[in-house]
């Protein structure tokens, strides 16, 4: 990408407003740490900016996404709250191409749900943990230049069974001492959009001041940016024999995604 990867970090923003604990840990909001650690990582190669649940439509209009390549996703104690018409917004931008980035409880988020088509649910416990994650891709983009372990002195456990796909590509596990392992770092490709699932984060923990915890996840944004020319749902297309260049568009199959795809050349016009 030639220009600067548009980020929106998106964060529910409640526990902070309510919760004393968690005030104290992030006084400007998870949102605004997590921008924080794209930006002192990915410094002028990333635009970064912030919206969250109580802002009108979450801060996740039509514009803000048709301008965000990678958005990033926070959620917890409000996910029922998640309007379902800005779900199907964003999973629209994601099929067209947008990277997504979800974070620990965002696990169980509408639009991850949708995303992944299973439950999304997995073992936890609350207690103060010591979490170490584990590279198993060293190779990937996101594992560069965290070490190995990453060793987070405090946090929630996250274990198996986690009812997810079974990833594209598998960049860390984590341990716990409770002898709990978990698929802490996964990728899935839905569409033409990447996404990556990484779990260290939870509000009672500062785990978004890690400095290894925010490498992974500028990492990420680098990783999900899209490098297509521009943004469009995968297109049914019919062929005749011998014709490789010019086929016409055919969507009789999938009528859902051709008034989609008529709504978005609306908007364009």
């Amino acid at each position: 990408m030639t220009r600067p990867i548009r980020v929106t970090v998106w964060g529910e923003n409640r526990h902070e407003q309510h919760d004393e604990s968690v005030a104290r840990i992030y006084p400007d909001g998870m949102h605004s740490t997590i921008a924080d650690g794209i930006r002192e990582n990915l410094g002028d190669g990333a635009v970064v900016r912030t919206a969250t649940l109580d802002e009108p439509e979450h801060g996740l209009t039509e514009e803000v996404l048709a301008a965000t390549d990678v958005l990033t996703w926070w959620g917890h104690a409000a996910h029922g709250e998640v309007s379902d018409e800005v779900v199907e917004r964003v999973h629209r931008h994601v099929l067209s191409g947008m990277g997504l980035i979800v974070l620990h409880s965002g696990h169980w988020s509408k639009i991850f749900v949708k995303l992944m088509g299973t439950s999304c649910t997995l073992r936890w416990r609350s207690d103060h943990d010591r979490e170490l994650v584990w590279t198993v891709d060293p190779t990937h983009p996101i594992a560069q230049g965290v070490p190995q372990p990453i060793d987070i002195p405090a946090q929630e456990m996250y274990g198996e069974f986690f009812d997810i796909p079974a990833p594209d590509e598998l960049v860390f596990i984590s341990s716990f001492s409770g002898g709990e392992v978990f698929r802490s770092g996964c990728t899935f490709r839905r569409g033409h959009g990447r996404i990556l699932y990484f779990s260290p984060g939870d509000q009672e923990y500062p785990v978004y001041h890690h400095r290894d915890v925010r490498r992974v996840i500028a990492n990420g944004v680098a990783w999900a940016a899209s490098d297509r020319a521009e943004r469009a749902l995968p297109t049914l297309m019919r062929y005749e024999t011998g014709e490789f260049f010019r086929g016409a568009d055919y969507a009789h199959a999938a009528p859902e995604i051709a008034e989609a795809r008529a709504a978005a050349e609306v908007r364009d016009a």
